[in-house]
């Protein structure tokens, strides 16, 4: 395995997850943080895009899924997108956090709620 790694941290996006029905109707921010294990000798080596995994199509695949279809849990949405991610060749396992800053806890003073999954590729396909 490799112990190189790509970071994306502090993705913002507006989305409708939630189990609440505010949550569904008016949305709210969420913060998505990736870790991704990829070998990155060979394009240290050669400085070409296509040996390493390209950041803009890992945003716009968090993009595609925070911005999709509404789901009750953040650990859902966590899964699928460590789940696209894996999709990708050079990706060897990722961590995936998904933070809700507005989580609605009556009375609560929190920073954040937030789930963390870590998948590999083993876990591609597997239900």
């Amino acid at each position: 395995m490799a112990s190189d790694r790509i970071h994306l941290r502090g993705m913002t996006f507006f989305a409708y997850h939630g189990v609440n029905t505010s949550e569904k109707e008016q949305g709210q921010r969420f913060i998505v943080d990736v870790e991704m294990e990829v070998d990155l000798r060979r394009p240290g080596r050669s400085d070409d895009l296509d040996d390493t995994v390209n950041y803009s199509e890992v945003f716009h695949t968090v993009k595609s899924v925070m911005e999709g279809r509404g789901r009750n849990l953040i650990e859902s949405v966590a899964e699928e997108i460590a789940r696209a991610i894996l999709r990708q060749s050079k990706v060897e396992s990722v961590r995936v956090a998904v933070r809700k800053p507005d989580v609605p806890i009556d009375g609560a003073i929190l920073d954040y709620a937030a789930v963390e999954v870590y998948r590999d590729r083993s876990d591609v396909g597997t239900s």
